[in-house]
């Protein structure tokens, strides 16, 4: 009964996250779904297809959510054409957008200089509007790129964030994030994401 009950919660979720994936729109007042003790479902993580009830994670907002770098550009990195991401290359990813690259991906400053093969103190010492040059820049967008991807298609920024740690067999078992550190490791974690999109799960 309670897993009837559950599936009946999770219905209108499903409808509504259909609806914003093909829209783009915001889904309004789906958010938490309340759940009973008996149903609870607190830290349920299923497929990447499957809406679950959370005390910690919400339904993604809409097409905002995906933009990483929102100084550079209002749309979504995933989206931009080739020529729209040479454009902000050239022009330069400022320490403000890596700010806020760092914030929504909770990539510390370690991490990051890691897949941006880049000195710990050079993301540190550039500050505010301060740009950082065509080949840092490049690979900053190329990282925004597999995460703004990662989170249209996950539609949850957090469980994204959870799973691009996690050791996969379709990498030879390595996590996504030790492969970001490239081009081609970017290149084979987005297309592992394009596959999660189109149901093949790994």
């Amino acid at each position: 009964m309670a897993e009837d009950k559950s599936k009946k919660l999770n219905q209108p979720i499903k409808a509504a996250i259909k609806n914003q994936k093909t829209t783009g729109e915001k889904v309004e007042n789906a958010g938490y779904v309340k759940a009973s003790p008996t149903e609870n479902a607190a830290s349920t993580v299923e497929e990447a297809d499957t809406v679950y009830v959370s005390n910690k994670r919400s339904i993604s907002n809409g097409i905002n959510n995906w933009v990483i770098l929102d100084n550079a550009s209002k749309k979504p990195e995933s989206r931009m054409t080739s020529f729209e991401k040479i454009d902000i290359i050239r022009e330069g990813i400022s320490k403000r957008d890596l700010e806020h690259l760092k914030e929504k991906t909770d990539l510390d400053y370690n991490q990051l200089s890691k897949v941006l093969s880049v000195a710990r103190a050079t993301l540190i010492n550039k500050k505010g509007s301060a740009k950082f040059d065509m080949v840092l820049s490049e690979r900053i967008v190329g990282v925004a790129d597999i995460y703004s991807y990662g989170y249209e298609v996950f539609e949850d920024e957090n469980r994204f964030n959870e799973w691009i740690f996690r050791a996969n067999q379709a990498l030879g078992g390595q996590a996504p994030y030790d492969l970001l550190d490239n081009q081609y490791g970017r290149e084979e974690v987005k297309n592992l994401i394009g596959r999660i999109d189109y149901g093949v799960y790994s």
